[in-house]
């Protein structure tokens, strides 16, 4: 009987992680790990974090050792790009025309940061060459504009204060993070950004954005060495979408981490999954989902039955500010802050009928265990025993 073959389609984290995951859970078939860049796996976060502010070099960022994919027999194929997948035939098909049958797939093709119209000379930061390339503007330049203030857009600028660089963040919403957080914690990184001399301009709207400027609708224009655009990112579904499978703001899977196929998978930041336990589909663009989800695909393609209900996590360090987030804030009434917050050491709740939803920690550490219990014991809590830092994070949710 022929070897089954498991293919997987993207080579970052996700894509890594699986083929691990695969091997460590007793698959002795044939992986081939498909990517379209040019290095190996690595992770994402320290582009815009430890790599993008010197204190480690891209070496440190890959997932493996270079010898570990011969090692554990994976064939890693890499400045590869897929074009279609043939799912009658069980076959993807590559750029120069060659097929790869499968016996199970995974989609771990993630996102793509989204691009201004005209805008396509300026810096995004996705991949290790962008960090490169803007790790090189914060050594030369003295000016750096950036659109958005997201979670990119935000890391990156206080790299660059930290780097001497002026700094300008345009947004176009009323402060930083706001679809994330709410305007109660927003305002926390407005402060932090406004505290270390960043140039912060809400309500704008961006007209036109080149290399070295950005130009706004009413006519004013910000000149810098380099122009970042941090304005999200698309998850990449159109392999999917075109073989049929079922999109909906990314790859839908079960809680399972299976698709519409029963023999393809996908993890990531492509795949909109069903969450046990929060009770609808969520797609979390973070570290933390390439991370986990893929020891749970790995098990449905060996065809286990384990589902993914991790809580929502992700992290940012900004400055001297360090921050852990847990849980999904939707339909949140209610934030209610643990500490102090003028001072950046505090947790912030977000509650919706006095449940918690969501937690913060901001310089507090050894925290999740409790924060992930009061989310997940579902029951009330009294709002002042939980911002009252003497009563034990434990002992909120009894009496």
């Amino acid at each position: 009987m022929e070897s089954p073959t498991f293919v997987i389609i993207g080579a970052g984290l996700a894509g890594a992680k699986a083929a691990e995951a695969l091997r460590d859970k007793g698959f002795d078939g044939r992986i081939v790990l498909l990517g379209d860049e040019e290095q190996r796996p690595y992770e994402r976060p320290p582009l815009s974090k430890d790599i993008l502010l010197g204190k480690a070099g891209p070496d440190s960022a890959f997932v493996h050792d270079e010898g570990w994919y011969a090692e554990h027999e994976v064939d890693l194929r890499l400045g590869v790009r897929v074009t279609a997948i043939h799912r009658a035939a069980h076959e993807v098909e590559l750029a120069d025309g060659t097929r790869v049958g499968y016996t199970k797939l995974l989609l771990a093709t993630g996102a793509e940061p989204r691009v201004l119209p005209g805008a396509e000379d300026a810096l995004t930061l996705r991949r290790l060459g962008d960090s490169e390339r803007l790790r090189q503007v914060l050594a030369t330049g003295s000016r750096l504009a950036v659109v958005g203030a997201g979670w990119i857009g935000l890391e990156a600028a206080a790299a660059a204060r930290q780097a001497g660089l002026d700094v300008t963040v345009l947004e176009a919403l009323e402060l930083p993070l706001l679809p994330a957080l709410g305007p109660d914690a927003a305002r926390v990184f407005a402060d932090l950004h406004a505290a270390h001399g960043v140039d912060l301009r809400f309500g704008v709207k961006v007209a036109e954005t080149g290399a070295k400027h950005v130009s706004l609708a009413d006519g004013t224009r910000v000149d810098a060495d380099a122009v970042l655009v941090g304005v999200g990112a698309s998850p990449n579904t159109a392999l999917a979408e075109a073989a049929g499978l079922t999109v909906d703001n990314g790859v839908r899977v079960d809680a399972h981490l299976c698709t519409s196929d029963p023999d393809i998978f996908a993890v990531g930041d492509v795949a909109n999954a069903d969450h046990p336990f929060l009770g609808h589909p969520v797609r979390v663009e973070h570290w933390a989902n390439a991370l986990k989800q893929p020891a749970v695909a790995a098990a449905g393609m060996l065809g286990k039955d384990e589902i993914y209900d991790e809580l929502p996590y992700f992290f940012t360090d900004q400055y001297d500010l360090g921050m852990e987030y847990l849980g999904h804030n939707a339909g949140h009434d209610r934030v209610v802050f643990r500490g102090d917050v003028e001072a950046r050491e505090f947790i912030a709740f977000w509650l919706k009928e006095n449940r918690v939803l969501a937690g913060m920690n901001v310089n507090v550490w050894d925290v999740t265990d409790p924060i992930k219990a009061l989310i997940r014991g579902g029951r009330p809590v009294n709002p002042d025993r939980l911002a009252d830092t003497s009563v034990p994070l434990a002992e909120v949710a009894v009496g």
